[in-house]
């Protein structure tokens, strides 16, 4: 049947219509991916777009929300990755160190002097023959101490050292060559004061600090003791002797410690010894050096000393010959 012409006018829209509907769907389907199976992912955050050079960031302009600020972490580095707070551990106790030798203040003291000593500052060794024993004080500095200990050592002969307390706490690796070198240790007082003017508890408060700095420092000075500038009487000696030591003065003083600006010198120093050599002789030098002029008499005349008093027949003994050690 043929339309009328008017009729196709009317329905040429809506076929146009249904036409165009039918392409949109077509274009619609290729453009959009089909659905996938599951749950509906959460909305993605709007992507900050990057800023072209020259333009003013989205963060700057209030256009979208500013970055996150780092989180703090328990290291001086903050924004790193954090760090796992330590886990607590109880502390677990120390193993007793296992008991081992006592330590020098913990000796056991040396057998007592003979009481045939007491009451005395002996200036000999009695009944010692023809031996000397070359005593050292140390109470100022230890300038000499390494001509002294090499010219013992040269010569294969062993010296008593008379400490202050001071001087053992100062020089520690002095006293402890000392006592390697095979040599004895005694006590000087701690701070070499004269003692005559002191009561029984400076007295006791000198020779007992002395006794613990040297032991400290590796030595035992025990039972050998000298008085500072051999200032003594019969009352200090006593309060010494209540303590345990022994009180040993010198035979001979060398005069070393005048050095060359009080008119001593090397060769005083040699003829002095010999002059009094006797036996059982203390001989008295010293370690330091003189305050004036800086010189160590008694360690470089000791090798003359020694060679002459071996020449003369003599041997060398320690003052442990005294009490009987």
């Amino acid at each position: 049947m043929v339309v009328p012409a008017i009729e196709a006018r009317r329905r040429a829209p809506a076929i146009a219509l249904a036409a165009a509907l039918a392409v949109l769907a077509i274009i619609l389907a290729l453009l959009l991916p089909a659905p996938t199976a599951g749950p509906p992912s959460a909305s993605p955050s709007p992507a900050v777009p990057t800023p072209l050079p020259g333009s003013t960031s989205p963060a700057a302009t209030g256009s979208a929300p500013p970055a996150q600020e780092p989180q703090e972490t328990g290291t001086p580095e903050a924004g790193q990755a954090p760090v796992e707070p330590p886990v607590s551990v109880p502390p677990v106790p120390e193993p007793e160190p296992p008991e081992g030798p006592a330590s020098p203040s913990e000796q056991a003291p040396p057998p007592p002097f003979p009481e045939s000593l007491r009451g005395q500052d002996l200036t000999a060794i009695p009944g010692a023959g023809h031996v000397v024993a070359l005593t050292f004080d140390a109470g100022a500095n230890a300038a000499g101490l390494a001509k002294i200990l090499s010219a013992l050592a040269a010569r294969g002969v062993a010296g008593t050292f008379f400490l202050t307390g001071n001087w053992a706490a100062n020089n520690p690796q002095a006293v402890a060559g000392i006592v390697a070198a095979g040599h004895r240790v005694a006590n000087h007082s701690m701070t070499h004061p004269g003692f005559t003017g002191l009561d029984e508890g400076s007295i006791a408060q000198q020779v007992r600090g002395a006794e613990q700095a040297i032991l400290a420092a590796g030595a035992d000075p025990r039972p050998l003791f000298r008085f500072p500038y051999g200032e003594r009487d019969a009352r200090t000696i006593a309060a010494v002797n209540s303590l345990g030591y022994v009180a040993v003065r010198w035979t001979v003083d060398t005069l070393g410690w005048k050095g060359t600006s009080g008119g001593a010198s090397v060769q005083t120093v040699a003829d002095r010894v010999l002059a009094g050599l006797q036996p059982g002789e203390i001989v008295l030098m010293h370690i330091g050096s003189n305050p004036d002029d800086g010189t160590t008499l008694d360690a470089d005349a000791l090798p003359q000393v020694i060679d002459r008093i071996t020449a003369a027949g003599y041997g060398f003994t320690t003052l442990d010959a005294l009490p009987g050690h």
